[in-house]
């Protein structure tokens, strides 16, 4: 398998393959008795995934930076699948509070919760610090989703508990990992704007993402919970998330050039839907997938004891120590 992905064109073990659109992986799965939260839905891959998730029955929230942005989706989405069942919350992902803010107001106000997509991102952005004083593209692509998971486990718990249904969580990731040693994980080299690197921050914050997953699929082993816990690379694909790299007109001329090797958006989607709701995603865990079939990531990203140490990091840093 190449550093994309499954080969393009090929199916895999799963049957599907990096052609497959999420429409396709999702054919024939009943979801009207699961809960989802997408993060990063109102664009996009994730838009795409809560829409098919809706379109298969599923109950979907949605969080957004600001109600008005999430409910002009909404009603985008309403309009394409008459039946949905959307629902949208407020939630900065850069900034804990509001993490805080939305998971309290989640868990007070639904039962269940079936499913978590950590899919929202920001990519090769400048140098900005966010409201805690935490590098961006860390504080938004990992450090945000691993409080709102942490903050949300007890409540998936309990569901598979009293449903019988296992609890997924699928955290988006990138091939982009690759270009991280795993070093970064420090606040001082976090926060250094004068050795910083757009593109280095966000490869460091897309290995956090498979380590995490990695990290929360050993826990779940060793409390016996009936969670799983998952990290992907969607394919390579031209979402809003690029936006920083239109400015570099090199950069967009490769990816022009690259056109007819990405994929477009229902197919960028598929992995992810793929590991939220189909059976034969049922116990699978700690695996990082790419074109709906597992792949292998780096030596790094496979590290246990690095995906222990960043687990310890972003407790530091989000104050929020959890067993």
């Amino acid at each position: 398998m190449g550093i994309w992905g499954w080969p393009w064109g090929r199916r895999g073990l799963s049957g599907f393959g990096s052609a497959s659109t999420a429409e396709d992986v999702a054919a024939g799965v009943d979801a009207s008795h699961l809960t989802a939260i997408v993060t990063g839905a109102t664009n996009g891959i994730g838009k795409e995934t809560a829409r098919v998730l809706a379109l298969r029955g599923a109950n979907v929230i949605i969080p957004a930076r600001t109600l008005e942005s999430g409910m002009k989706v909404k009603e985008s989405l309403a309009e394409e699948v008459p039946s949905s069942n959307l629902h949208v919350m407020e939630m900065d992902l850069s900034s804990l509070d509001s993490v805080r803010s939305f998971a309290r107001s989640f868990n007070s106000s639904h039962k269940h919760l079936n499913v978590l997509i950590n899919n929202a991102g920001i990519m090769a952005c400048p140098f900005q610090l966010s409201k805690d004083g935490i590098e961006l593209q860390f504080a938004t692509n990992h450090l945000g989703h691993f409080l709102l998971t942490n903050l949300l486990l007890d409540k998936m718990k309990s569901t598979a508990k009293e449903t019988g249904t296992q609890g997924r969580i699928i955290n988006v990731s990138s091939t982009a990992h690759r270009r991280s040693d795993g070093s970064g994980f420090d606040l001082n080299k976090l926060n250094d704007k004068s050795r910083y690197n757009a593109f280095s921050a966000y490869s460091h914050s897309k290995l956090a993402n498979i380590l995490h997953a990695n990290e929360l699929s050993r826990r779940f082993v060793v409390q016996g919970c009936d969670l799983t816990a998952n990290s992907l690379h969607p394919g390579l694909i031209v979402t809003n998330i690029a936006r920083y790299i239109a400015t570099n007109s090199v950069l967009t001329s490769i990816l022009s050039l690259a056109k007819p090797f990405l994929k477009d958006v229902p197919q960028g989607a598929s992995t992810t839907v793929y590991l939220a709701l189909h059976p034969d995603a049922k116990g699978l865990s700690g695996k990082y997938l790419a074109g709906c079939n597992e792949a292998t990531p780096t030596p790094v990203a496979r590290d246990a004891e690095l995906a222990k140490r960043l687990w310890a990091f972003s407790e530091e840093l989000v104050g929020n120590r959890s067993k």
